[in-house]
C-alpha cells in the first residue's frame, strides 16, 4: 500500500470535525484569526489540527479544546441529561481564514 502524503484527506477527518460552532463569542474570536468547531468527544488536539489543515487547506497555529458538560433538564417533569459537547478553538496563521458558511470543499 502506498504511503499517505501529509496533506491527504483521511476519512477520519470527516468524523473529527462535526460542525462549526456559530455564536456571538465565536464570531468575536474570528477577529483574532480563530474558528470554533464542534468536534468528536474522543478527538485529540493533533487529530483536530490535521483534520482542519486537510479539509480547509489552511495553516493551524494552535488548538484549544473545551468539554462542555451536558445540563440536566426536565421535560414533562421527567429529568434527563443533555449530551456532553467538545469544542475546539482553532487559531489560524496570519492571512488565513475559513468561511464556515460555505462548508468543506470536496
Amino acid at each position: 500500500m502506498a504511503k499517505k502524503q501529509k496533506g491527504d484527506i483521511d476519512l477520519r477527518h470527516y468524523d473529527v470535525i462535526v460542525a462549526p460552532h456559530i455564536t456571538e463569542k465565536a464570531t468575536l474570536l474570528s477577529e483574532n484569526n480563530a474558528v470554533v468547531f464542534r468536534v468528536s468527544n474522543d478527538a485529540t488536539k493533533p487529530e483536530i489540527k490535521a483534520a482542519v489543515e486537510a479539509l480547509f487547506s489552511v495553516k493551524v497555529l494552535g488548538v484549544n479544546t473545551i468539554v462542555q458538560k451536558g445540563k440536566t433538564k426536565k421535560w414533562k417533569g421527567v429529568p434527563y441529561t443533555k449530551s456532553d459537547i467538545k469544542k475546539a478553538i482553532v487559531t489560524l496563521a496570519d492571512g488565513q481564514s475559513i468561511d464556515v458558511t460555505q462548508g468543506v470543499s470536496a
